[in-house]
């Protein structure tokens, strides 16, 4: 089996009530890259791409016949104080507030759109 490049064999694909909104907050948050947007017509994405360090999450505005289904992501990132108090000021709401485990320093928020982000700064 040969996968295209810059996709991962299992990739999360969200059907979203703002798209154009979820591809500014994964920017600003995670520095996600856009590799793909595809519009349906002048307001709506039909597939998107993002990418967080090499992981690709897939997208989609939501339609009458496919409505949102959001998703739960568990992210390690350099700085997981820093990536919380980003997301919460783009919109998010805290789940759980950043603390050390004996795993990292870990903590949850919940985006605009309705996804869970577990985030974590490995020991």
């Amino acid at each position: 089996m040969k996968i295209p490049e810059n996709y991962q064999t299992v990739m999360p694909y969200l059907i979203l009530a703002n798209a154009a909104g979820f591809i500014d907050f994964t920017g600003q948050v995670f520095q996600a890259a856009l590799t793909h947007k595809h519009m349906r017509d002048e307001k709506n994405i039909q597939h998107g791409e993002v990418m967080i360090g090499g992981s690709t999450i897939m997208f989609a505005d939501s339609t009458d016949q496919y409505p949102p289904r959001t998703s739960g992501f568990f992210v390690y990132v350099s700085d997981a104080d820093a990536v919380f108090n980003r997301a919460l000021s783009f919109g998010a709401t805290p789940v759980s507030a950043v603390a050390d485990q004996s795993y990292g320093r870990s903590g949850g928020f919940l985006d605009p759109f309705g996804n869970t982000w577990w985030i974590t700064t490995p020991v």
